[in-house]
């Protein structure tokens, strides 16, 4: 991002909210520029790119083996797998990574399979762990296992869509999160379901798949759509605990988390997440597309609907970070998602719902023009409607923010609020709520916003931090974890060049971590997927002296 000194001075006023600078780290004449907001507690530094030549879906999820220091790249647009080499990253030497070896779905031999969603390292065997999405996507995928350069060993088969696979901390288990998504026309709509793979035994994988069937869910569950129970319920994606003993799985359409006993094998209960009252004061947002910057109270209920979670412990006591992004049910037969201007007519707002707004100043807001300014604040039509047809609160998807949640009750014990917002148009004023696809000012206001897509936590010098990647506006903002009560901003980063729509790494898809003993540079590190450059940033952290 190259930005002039007039604009520096813009960022540095409207930072006094968060007592910050700016800066850019020009490391070497082949790297894009780093933009770096508030310079904070921890210096980051990109030391290497890859390339994928693939475009938009060139990398989407990437593995890491800290002992060969090797990532697998999933490249969805080729259909493939890339293996590159990190054994020749230096500190704060910045060098264009090439891939070793490209390894193509079609060579697998399995017939009738069309994408891989996930991939997932061994922390000690020559194995990794692939998902493979079956062509119709309602059929049973697989998982494929192969070896770290690229040898297939064997596949087994799981349930339909299979969307993230992971290895427990011990090494005996394969995790995965089987979505079951419907077919387009919803004619065909499969249960979504969780695997267990027992890896112990190399030579023979064997599969356990875990039914939603029976699993007490409460009432926050967002389960009101199409379909039954079961075909609603959709896993995303797993977090495990350190100890190897419970797997946490994001449900990300229900609103929800299940817990998984991995001794037992049983899925405990699925437990809903509830909803962000952004008529509250410290949950404002930006919710209305309308040229101009400004993060206010207004009658929205965000579902949290997280994505990529990740957990931590402090103290012998686990949490659950979520990026909480929002996602719809939207096919041609049927979608959950509308504008507010496409039913106005029937909202009649009732303040029970929200605990910031009086009727009296829902009535006033209304008559002022608020639906107007909202015409297209994107909300569902699942939730809010009462029995006469009318909606008497509107439901926004995502809530913008992180939360943590205590793993063992499902409690919120803190949520960001509005600082994502307030935090992106202190230091990007001029690309405030972009997309990641083209540069356009406040176009995501009405939808989502920076929109939180997955997190990762990692210690650098004994500090616990959260690294939350923002999709749209192509960031990714730091958090101490120090107090998980109470976690406090750090800083934010990208190495996105805003010079053309997609230049630069942009849209941060998926995020590893390597710790500063497993790091080739003796460093920790922080590797980010960059699904619509089709890129890869490996950026370098150490704590301020």
């Amino acid at each position: 991002m190259k930005l002039n000194k007039k604009l520096l001075v813009s960022f540095t006023a409207a930072s006094i909210l968060l007592v910050g600078s700016q800066s850019f780290n020009v490391l070497a004449k082949e790297q894009q520029p780093l933009f770096e907001y508030n310079k904070k507690q921890l210096d980051v530094s990109q030391i290497a790119q890859y390339d994928s030549k693939s475009g938009i879906g060139g990398t989407e999820i990437l593995a890491y083996d800290e002992q060969l220091k090797r990532a697998f790249v999933t490249n969805g647009a080729k259909s493939a797998i890339d293996i590159l080499s990190f054994n020749s990253l230096k500190s704060k030497d910045f060098e264009n990574i090439q891939s070793t070896k490209r390894i193509f779905l079609k060579d697998f031999g399995i017939e009738n399979v069309k994408d891989i969603t996930s991939i997932a390292s061994h922390p000690t065997k020559d194995l990794l762990a692939v998902s493979v999405v079956s062509d119709p996507k309602t059929n049973p995928g697989y998982i494929v296992f192969l070896t770290k350069e690229g040898k297939y060993l064997a596949s087994a088969q799981v349930g339909s869509l299979p969307d993230m696979v992971t290895f427990t901390p011990d090494g005996n288990k394969a995790i995965i999160a089987n979505e079951g998504e419907p077919s387009d026309d919803y004619k065909v709509d499969p249960e979504g379901t969780i695997s267990i793979i027992d890896v112990s035994n190399p030579s023979k994988f064997n599969v356990n798949n875990l039914s939603f069937k029976n699993v007490p869910l409460d009432e926050k569950v967002r389960v009101s759509s199409r379909g039954t129970v079961l075909q609603q319920l959709e896993p995303e994606y797993v977090t495990v605990s350190v100890d190897s003993k419970f797997a946490y799985v994001s449900m990300q359409e229900n609103n929800a988390i299940a817990t998984v006993d991995l001794t037992t094998e049983k899925i405990l209960h699925v437990q809903g997440l509830g909803v962000k009252d952004h008529s509250v004061v410290g949950n404002e947002l930006d919710g209305k597309r309308d040229g101009q910057t400004k993060i206010e109270r207004l009658p929205l209920l965000g579902l949290y609907m997280p994505d990529a979670i990740d957990s931590f412990t402090v103290e012998g006591k686990t949490y659950i970070i979520t990026p909480n992004e929002g996602d719809s049910r939207a096919y041609k037969a049927y979608s959950e998602e509308a504008e507010i201007g496409d039913i106005a007519d029937k909202i009649k707002l009732d303040a029970k719902n929200y605990k910031g707004f009086t009727q009296q100043e829902l009535d006033k807001m209304v008559a002022d023009g608020l639906f107007k300014d909202m015409k297209k604040t994107k909300i569902t039509l699942e939730n809010g409607q009462t029995k006469e047809g009318t909606y008497e609160a509107l439901y926004s998807f995502g809530a913008r923010s992180f939360s943590i949640f205590d793993a063992k009750t499902m409690d919120l014990v803190f949520d960001s609020g509005s600082e994502f917002e307030k935090i992106t148009s202190a230091a990007m004023p001029k690309y405030f709520n972009t997309d990641n696809e083209e540069i356009a000012y406040d176009k995501r206001s009405s939808a989502k916003g920076p929109e939180p897509e997955t997190v990762v936590t990692g210690e650098v010098n004994g500090t616990q931090y959260a690294f939350i990647a923002l999709e749209r506006v192509s960031g990714i903002i730091v958090y101490d974890l120090s107090n998980p009560l109470k976690p406090s901003f750090v800083k934010l980063i990208s190495s996105r060049d805003f010079n053309a729509d997609i230049k630069g790494d942009v849209s941060p898809e998926g995020l590893r971590f390597v710790t500063a003993d497993k790091s080739p540079t003796g460093q920790a590190l922080l590797i980010a997927t960059h699904e619509v450059s089709g890129t890869v940033a490996v950026y370098e952290l150490k704590e301020k002296l």
